[in-house]
């Protein structure tokens, strides 16, 4: 499938939704340009586990190439056939194929998505060397990032494969940063001293931000796919309309021209990635919790609601907005847009999706603006309200009682069931190092949050909309 020999490699690590509705576009657009030295540069694909396998060989089938689904807040919608994907990279146990692509010198961007929980850090930024994945990882396994970009990295030393970008694609604060100090951690935790002063001369890591709301791919965008097209695509997926990325002028081995398609090419990503996971990704989880706990489906319906809509408004318009400014973003204006896009009725994401890893966002989304808030002597209730939801949601699945399977890499189910069954689960809740870290165990934190899980009760309780069926937990 790749054009030639003499192409440029960006290799993806991560085949779920997000990155072919993301990164995958931006390239596509410019390929599509037909300049000489965009076209040099070629997008391979694959991933760290077989669980995409089926969606690889269907690409293969389709010559990398899908169509991708957009929609407007006002539901117009159009169709775009993405054809960036110019390798397909079949899994392996030993992720030979994968590292065999990513040592290649053509290969100067290697990019991933992992999702948050997949970096095994800890409130310090210091490596869960606990979780089975990791630990195996260390003993020499290829189970995580961090056991893949050894193996990668340690292949192009040994093969004089040169420089090459490490870029992070996943919400994690400092994302670039956070992932090279991980690997740091691991290849120390290994002994590998010579990789490590290797990958001080020959790796950059810049730090990113990514944007787009991509919900899980689903019959019905196939068959809309279907009835626009012509075309019965497998591969088919939709995402909405508003779509950012800024990335941090940082690429050691050179890149494509990317601002040419809108990529913000910036010295530092910082207020943009702030205004982004504490406006976007906390206000998202709350209406996921929140209106999983009255028993709605969908992000949009609880953007229909009127006190969802208020909790999280409230949350951003009284938190959130002091502790971001100055900012050379117009705040109140990403606010507004940021709910608008939830508010889409035609994207129909799930709140299952949202409502996932919440023991990443605690810590990643919603304790620093606590934290902030606390700082500087405002006593943040609106973002408490956050935390308890998270909470009351996690009783909820104590007694069996979601209406859908929850979802998360990091937490530790059989600990977080003996804090729920115990004596005094939120004073548990609020001692827990991993979500709250300096703020653990703290009398301001602890009152705060009974105060505002007293409130999510009540509001529960008033509530007209009654649970969801149980499904499982």
């Amino acid at each position: 499938m790749a054009d030639s020999n003499n192409a440029l490699i960006w290799l993806h690590i991560g085949a779920g939704s997000f990155h072919r509705a993301h990164q995958a576009v931006y390239l596509h657009r410019l390929r599509a340009m037909g300049d000489a030295q965009d076209l040099r540069w070629q997008l391979a694909l694959g991933n760290i586990r077989d669980d995409m396998t089926p969606l690889l060989q269907a690409l293969q089938a389709n010559d990398g190439r899908y169509t991708l689904e957009t929609v407007t807040p006002q539901g117009q919608r159009s169709y775009e056939k993405i054809a960036a994907i110019r390798q397909i990279v079949p899994w392996d146990a030993q992720l030979q194929a994968l590292i065999e692509v990513a040592a290649d010198p053509r290969t100067r961007v290697i990019s991933f998505t992992v999702t948050e929980g997949g970096y095994y850090l800890d409130h310090a930024h210091q490596l869960d060397v606990n979780n089975a994945d990791l630990a195996a990882d260390i003993k020499g396994a290829r189970r995580t990032i961090y056991g893949t970009a050894a193996a990668i990295l340690r292949t192009r030393m040994e093969q004089d494969g040169g420089a090459v970008t490490l870029l992070n694609c996943d919400n994690l604060r400092h994302n670039g940063e956070r992932f090279y100090g991980g690997l740091q951690q691991f290849l120390r935790l290994r002994g590998e001293e010579v990789l490590l002063d290797w990958i001080g001369t020959h790796v950059s890591s810049p730090n990113s931000m990514v944007d787009r709301i991509t919900p899980r791919p689903t019959e019905a965008v196939r068959r809309r796919v279907h009835e626009a097209t012509g075309e019965d695509d497998p591969c088919a997926l939709m995402a909405e309309s508003f779509i950012q990325w800024v990335i941090e002028d940082d690429f050691i081995a050179g890149r494509p021209a990317l601002e040419k398609v809108g990529v913000e090419m910036v010295q530092s990503v910082l207020p943009y990635e702030e205004a982004k996971i504490r406006i976007l990704n906390a206000s998202h989880s709350c209406v996921a919790w929140a209106g999983t706990l009255i028993g709605l489906n969908y992000i949009h319906e609880g953007m229909h609601n009127a006190d969802i809509l208020r909790m999280a408004d409230n949350y951003v318009t009284k938190d959130v907005i002091a502790c971001l400014t100055p900012s050379p973003l117009k705040l109140e204006a990403y606010r507004d847009t940021t709910l608008a896009r939830f508010g889409n009725p035609a994207i129909e994401d799930t709140n299952q999706r949202v409502a996932a890893d919440g023991y990443s966002k605690i810590p990643g989304f919603i304790r620093p603006t606590i934290s902030d808030c606390i700082a500087r002597g405002h006593a943040p209730h609106a973002t408490a309200m956050l935390a308890a939801l998270f909470f009351v949601f996690l009783q909820r699945w104590n007694a069996g009682q979601l209406p859908y399977h929850y979802q998360d890499g990091v937490f530790d189910a059989a600990a977080v069931r003996r804090m729920l069954n115990a004596p005094d689960p939120l004073g548990i809740y609020c001692a827990d190092t991993l979500l709250w870290g300096e703020l653990a165990g703290s009398e301001t934190l602890e009152l705060l949050l009974r105060a505002a899980v007293a409130h999510v009760e009540a509001w529960l309780a008033a509530s007209t909309t009654m649970p969801a069926k149980a499904k499982n937990n």
